[in-house]
């Protein structure tokens, strides 16, 4: 349940709940571009109109850390089926325990599998909204973003090899730097927005979904768009 601003996920049938109260001051573009965002600003892939895809929440987290405002990332294993060896948010499907995916369902299973993958203590995590429903087409995933804070944090790391490579912090002005944005080119022909922070390419639906937050929380910096990051053939 949700006691004075953090989540706690002990319980699997817990309630979840939103909430805005003390939030730093520097979140609150975020806050207000994630009441007033529309899907269509965010993607051009929005859920099939059939409700056909699998539910899914990924946890976009914010914190501050030794060189300020952050966001936690993590690269997925490269033995997976599906987004192998690509940085992400932390989040995954939703499970039956989760509940309704138009209701609480998301909140509590981006947190759940934020734990799962990361070992971060869900108790420090203040939810405090949620973006658009999108889809990812070649996992036929329908994604709810959901947005936190993290009021407390906590050590982070590999839980499963088999599922995460590594786990790290982006700091928000290496996202924010222009030296660090790119345009990814996919061999499909397919352009979209990337990131070389961290020793790595943030590329792909995490990396859009970041760069139309920076753009509507207006923290976003005139970039070269025509700075082209090809991606390989596996991808």
């Amino acid at each position: 349940m949700t006691q004075g601003g953090k989540a706690h996920t002990g319980d699997p049938r817990a309630g979840v709940a939103l909430s805005k109260d003390g939030l730093p001051e520097w979140l609150d573009p975020v806050v207000r571009a994630a009441e007033t965002v529309q899907p269509v600003q965010l993607s051009r892939f929005l859920p099939p109109e059939n409700g056909a895809g699998r539910q899914s929440a990924v946890l976009i987290l914010f914190g501050e850390g030794e060189q300020g405002q952050e966001l936690l990332l993590m690269e997925r294993a490269g033995s997976l089926r599906s987004h192998a060896g690509q940085p992400s948010f932390p989040g995954g499907a939703l499970d039956p325990e989760d509940g309704d995916p138009k209701a609480d369902g998301p909140l509590r299973a981006a947190l759940r599998e934020a734990e799962e993958e990361t070992g971060l203590d869900p108790a420090g995590v203040q939810l405090f909204g949620v973006l658009p429903r999108l889809y990812i087409p070649v996992s036929h995933f329908v994604v709810t973003p959901v947005l936190g804070w993290w009021r407390e944090p906590s050590p982070v790391g590999v839980v499963d090899p088999n599922e995460t490579a590594r786990v790290f912090t982006v700091p928000v002005a290496d996202l924010t730097n222009p030296a660090n944005r790119a345009t990814a080119v996919h061999p499909s022909g397919h352009r979209g927005p990337a990131f070389l922070v961290e020793s790595t390419l943030v590329w792909g639906f995490t990396a859009g979904v970041i760069d139309r937050l920076l753009h509507y929380a207006g923290w976003e910096r005139s970039w070269d768009r025509e700075k082209l990051v090809p991606l390989d053939w596996r991808s």
